[in-house]
Parts: structure tokens; sequence; C-alpha cells
């Protein structure tokens, strides 16, 4: 029974190894943005890999071993930001692969079946492996894997079992190659005598010098008029900065707010004050709360704390009965009842035996199974000894069941109702969420109040009459839109516009709209300057949008960036004014004080300034100013520098060298290791600037 849950509890794991082995740490992180024809290409084919088709139902199956992956894993709801997340992880991990794997199968790189062999029951097995197969103390269970090995053979593995593994393997094995295609491209990195004096003196040799700035603050924004060729010159200078790797949209939106109006708010109050006579008088409560409540919640003793502010402040010191409310508390109103309070233990050490119904033969042969158990126990049986060969909770099981000490609110209602109102000794059979628990308490601590409170919720939600009403105003604005009204319309009508800026076209969610997957799509195969043809539904909001600008994939034009690049546009042209300023100050000057006299500015003294940390003392990092300075020769006055906050024009007065570099090991190790972390990032840059990606997700999801 032991090896047989060890190895169902391991299946499910491997299942789970299957869908999320990792290609690399550094792989998973990056992503591999693609853009242009959302609309065009294959139906059935979701993406195009220089030539290699992804068809949409091999794409959407590994979506789906995701979303359960996750599910699994992390036991949250998949909201619809958490689905996009999913969806952009999965689609990344997917281009990743296929354009790794056309490198690898262009230098054939294989994994030899010996090597597939050592990898898995070999005498250091991958590390995949060793995790799956590990024991209590987390180190690699030799044993373990033997027994799961020798179980594929057995005539009662199932098919689906041995096709997981074998799934496994083949990740495995792919794994592998990516790790000897990475291998061939760091191996041919090196680093020279000259890059480690370079990078000695780098971050040792110092500067000393002193300067003088006018800021750019200096200048107001109103004084600057920006002209074309001003806007030219600057895209012109940064046009490589202006790359789009996925194509974007953005649109302006009016929300129409359909929130509970005053009426409704007193409709859902009057339901719940017609239910607190009925749930004062009712003998079940629990049975009431499960009938009347919005919140399923199972009703267990809470300590101080626990509940939330409004009752905690009353309930402990209240009679058993008490009712408190209708009150309103996170957009819901409530009543809530004392049904009871008691002293009771703070924290339980105790230890279990899990019984699984479904392998058990349903819950009641589970039960009997438990009470069986404890029969064996109370005359005699070492409670720990049966833990470790029946529990399948082998995590607690190979510790003879310990389950170490639980503090309240940590354990499904049921089990902590059987350990927390106990007495030390007792043994109790627990049928809870995760299976049938047969529980000895082995120690109480502590002693508070705590109390047992039913509580009853309406949350406000909007009638139907007042989301028609809301609708019909938002369906009025569409229908009076034109294609140049959007702002007039909005304005004669007292509503905001809000704006959704750079959406991809694949986004689940824009900053005010948590679902507007709708609006998206409707966005990316709209033209710029269009309205909606329709009011959309975003939860509590009717939404009508326009679509205010479409960024295509490569290098976006002047138009298109025009208002992002006006800051810089400015600081570039006051830049120029105030290098001329300098420049006449240069004009005669045989030293810094007179430049700063003449510009109107003062004199600044910097000592042991290094070229690896280039920041100014009070200011910020100034790359191209501390860069000239190390460039520069003693006791000259240098041009105007266009830094970062101003202006610069500084003199030189001495290079501090450092000590002469004997042993360049380190150095050359440390840049090395720089390289090395850098090159396994810039590899799926360098492959994914290269390859012929299409991208029809927005289509299909």
């Amino acid at each position: 029974m032991g090896i047989m849950g060890y190895l169902r509890e391991r299946m499910g794991k491997i299942l789970a190894g299957v869908i999320g082995l990792a290609l690399f740490a550094f792989i998973a992180s990056e992503v591999v943005q693609s853009g242009g024809a959302f609309f065009r290409g294959d139906a059935n084919n979701i993406g195009e890999v220089n030539g290699e088709k992804i068809a949409y139902v091999d794409f959407n199956q590994r979506l789906e071993q995701s979303t359960q992956q996750f599910k699994q894993q992390s036991g949250q709801s998949i909201t619809p930001q958490i689905t996009n997340y999913i969806q952009e992880t999965t689609w990344n991990q997917y281009l990743t692969e296929l354009l790794l794997n056309k490198e690898i199968n262009k230098l054939g790189i294989v994994v030899g079946t010996d090597e597939s062999q050592a990898m898995i029951s070999g005498s250091n097995p991958d590390p995949q492996v060793q995790r799956q197969f590990a024991g209590q103390d987390g180190q690699f269970d030799k044993n373990k894997l033997n027994q799961f090995l020798s179980y594929l053979q057995s005539p009662k593995v199932e098919k689906a079992q041995i096709d997981a593994w074998g799934d496994f393997v083949k990740q495995l094995i792919a794994a592998k190659k990516q790790q000897k295609y990475m291998a061939l491209v760091t191996n041919g990195l090196y680093v020279n005598s000259l890059d480690a004096q370079d990078d000695y003196l780098a971050k040792n040799k110092l500067a000393n010098f002193k300067y003088t700035v006018l800021d750019y603050a200096s200048i107001p924004d109103a004084n600057i008029k920006l002209t074309d060729d001003d806007y030219s010159t600057y895209y012109n200078e940064h046009k490589s900065e202006f790359k789009n790797q996925q194509e974007l949209r953005s649109f302006e939106y009016i929300s129409f707010n359909a929130a509970p109006s005053k009426e409704d708010t007193l409709a859902v109050k009057a339901q719940v004050d017609k239910l607190v006579a009925a749930f004062k008088a009712t003998p079940n409560d629990s049975l009431f709360v499960q009938i009347n409540s919005e919140t399923k919640a199972q009703i267990v003793y809470q300590k101080k704390g626990q509940l939330e502010p409004k009752l905690d402040s009353v309930m402990f010191a209240a009679d058993k009965g008490f009712m408190y409310g209708p009150y309103l508390s996170n957009g819901s109103y409530k009543i809530a009842k004392l049904i009871d309070s008691r002293v009771g233990p703070d924290s339980v050490k105790a230890r279990s035996i899990i019984l699984n119904p479904a392998t058990a033969g349903g819950v009641d042969k589970a039960i009997a199974k438990a009470d069986s158990l404890k029969k064996l126990i109370e005359g005699g049986k070492s409670f720990a000894d049966l833990a470790k060969t029946f529990s399948v909770d082998k995590a607690s099981g190979d510790k003879g069941g310990d389950m170490g000490t639980l503090g309240r609110g940590t354990l499904p209602p049921a089990f902590e109702d059987a350990i927390f109102n106990g007495k030390t000794g007792d043994i109790k059979i627990v049928n809870a969420q995760f299976g049938v628990a047969l529980v000895q308490i082995e120690e109480q601590k502590g002693s508070s109040k705590v109390v047992k409170v039913a509580v009853v919720d309406k949350p406000l939600a909007p009638s139907s009459k007042t989301q028609a009403t809301v609708y019909s105003k938002a369906q009025s604005f569409l229908s009076s839109l034109t294609n140049e009204n959007f702002d007039a319309q909005a304005k004669k009508a007292g509503l905001p516009i809000k704006n959704a800026e750079d959406v991809n076209a694949t986004a689940a969610s824009v900053l005010g709209l948590d679902n507007a997957r709708e609006i998206v799509k409707w966005a990316f195969k709209s033209e710029k300057g269009t309205f909606s043809d329709q009011v959309f539904t975003v939860g509590d909001q009717y939404v009508v949008a326009r679509v205010s600008a479409i960024k295509p994939k490569g290098i976006l034009p002047l138009d298109v960036v025009k208002k992002q690049i006006e800051p810089m546009v400015r600081i570039q042209v006051k830049g120029k004014q105030l290098a001329a300023k300098l420049q006449a100050a240069l004009n005669g000057a045989t030293s810094i004080d007179q430049v700063a006299q003449k510009a109107g500015s003062k004199v600044v003294p910097l000592q042991n300034i290094v070229f690896a940390n280039p920041v100014i003392p009070g200011s910020q990092a100034e790359y191209k100013v501390i860069g000239t300075v190390f460039g520069s020769q003693p006791n000259k006055l240098s041009k105007p520098v266009q830094g970062q906050q101003g202006v610069y024009v500084f003199t030189l007065d001495s290079f501090t060298n450092p000590a002469q570099l004997t042993n360049n090991v380190r150095e050359k190790e440390q840049i090395g290791q720089a390289l090395l972390q850098r090159s396994q990032g810039t590899v799926l840059d360098a492959l994914k600037d290269k390859a012929n990606v299409k991208d029809n997700r927005a289509k299909f999801l």
C-alpha cells in the first residue's frame, strides 16, 4: 500500500512535470514578441515561425495543460489577468522551443541512447529526475526511482502512466539538447588580458575634476517653441529606439457605471431586514446560512482578530444568540449571529492517517477502514507505524503521521473542530474535504476565548431596471456619434474620456477595465478614428470606445511617436541654447572659474570618480559627461557636454592610477561570468530578431 500510494502520488507530479518542465531558467523569463497580420493567415493556425505553422489545436492543448498546472500549484481562481499571463507564457515557451529546435537540428545535436539512459537511471540522474524522486530530507532517493521504474514494467501499470512517463523523458531529452546548444555558444566566449586590464582600470582609476553646469530646468518649458525640424532631428538621431516588436493599439473610451442605485441598495437591505427574525429563531444555523447567504462559509470557532473588525469588536463581549446588523461591509449587507463562545486551545499538536475514499471504495468504506485502524491503535498498535503504511499523505505519513503544531484558521472546518474541540489523547475519525482522516490529539497549547459566528450576506447588485437605464444612456451616446464628434459629445454629456495606451492584441485587461478582451479584439479589427459599433459590457460598466492610435510592427514613423518624444526634443533644444551660452562663456576664458562667472553658474569640485560608476554626487548618472572626462587631458577646458541634468563644462585636474595589475585571473573570471549571463539571453534575442514570426493569436483567444 505504501509503495502504491507513493506511485500514485508521484505520477501526478510527473504529469505536472511534463507540462511545466523548464527549458532553462533564463529562457523562461524571455518574451518573444511578434505582431503583424493578426487577422490573416490560415484559419486553423495560431501562428507561424520561419515557415513552420503552429496549429491552434496543438497550442490550445498545451495552453489547457498550463492552465491546469497553474490551478494545481497555486490554488487560485483563473481571472482574465491570469488567463492572459498563462497564454503569454505558453506562447513564449512554444516559440522558444521552435526557435531553438531549428538551430539544434541544423547543427545535428543529438542525445544518444546511453546518454538518455544515464540521465534517468545512471549514477547521477538529471536534476529533474532527482527532484521527482526526493525523500523526506529533500535528497534524491534512488530506491524510489527504482521502485517506480519496476512498476512501469508491471502488468498493473496503466497506459496513461506509461504515456506520461514517455512524455517526461522526451522533455528531458529536449532540454538536454538545448543545454548542449547553449554550451556550444557559451564555450566560444573568451576574455583576453586587455579586457581584464580595461575592466580593472574602469573600477579603480580615479578622476579628480571641476565642473560647472547649466540645468535644463533653468529655461521654462513655456519659452521653448518646438519646430518640425526639432522633432525630425531628434527622431532621426534616435530612430533605432522606436522599433516596435509587435503591433500596439490605443483606444479612448467612455464608461457608464451601472453600480447599484440608492433604490437597489434599499431593496437589498429590505431583503436582509426580513431575514433577521427567522435567523434569530432558526434551530439550524448552518442550514440557514447555506440557504440564504451568498457566501456559503462553514461556521467554525474563531479567535480574537479573525473576525472582520465590526464583528470582532462586539461578539467577544456578547451573549449566545446575540444578533448584529444589518450592516454594510465590503459591498454586501450582512447580519451576524453569535452561536456559541468558549475557552479553547490556541494551537494543537496532532498526527493523522489520511485515507483516500476513491481508492478505498467510497467514503463509507474509508470510514470503516479508519475505524478498524482506530481499534488497532486502541489495542496497542503503533500509530506511527500504521501511518507510514496506510496514510496517502506521504509527507506526514513518513514521519509517523506528525502534522506539527497547528493554529486556528489553517485547516478545513471539520478537521479543525475535531482537534480543537477534543482533549489530549482523543482519536477521532473526520470526513474532511481532502479525505477521511484518523487523527490523534497529542497536545493542546495555550488558552483563549473563541466564538462561533454565523453570517448571512446579500451583495449589493444593480437591478435590471438600473442596468437598463444606464445601458440606454450608453446606447444614446453611441447613436449620437460620428467619426468627428467623439470629444465634443463626451464634453457635452460631462463624461471623462479615459485612455488605454499601447495595448497588445492579446491583452485581457487595460487600465480601468478588468475584463476588456472583447474591446481589444474589436480595436484590432478597426481603423484609427473609428468608434465601436456596439456598447460593450465590462463588469458593471457599459463602454463605448474609439481607436486613437495604431503602432505597427517595425520602426514607428515620426507622427506616431511625436507626442512620446516631445519631452526629449524639448531637452535637446534647451541643450543647444545652454551649450551656446557656455560656448560664449568659454571664449577668452582660461579657467573653469571664469567660465562659471560669465555663465552665471558655480564651480563644483569632485574627487575620486570612477568610470564604472558614472554618478555625479547629488545629481544622477551622467554617462556622457564622465565618459568624456576619462577621455580628456588634464588642465584643459572641455567643450560643452549635454548630459542628463544639464549642459556641462569641466576641467580635469588629475587621474589617480591604481597599482599595476599583476594577476588578472579574477578579473577575467568576473567578466567571463557576466558575458555568460548576458549571452544566455542574447542568444534568444538574436534568434527572435532573425526569425519570421507570424502571430495570429488575436483572432483565436
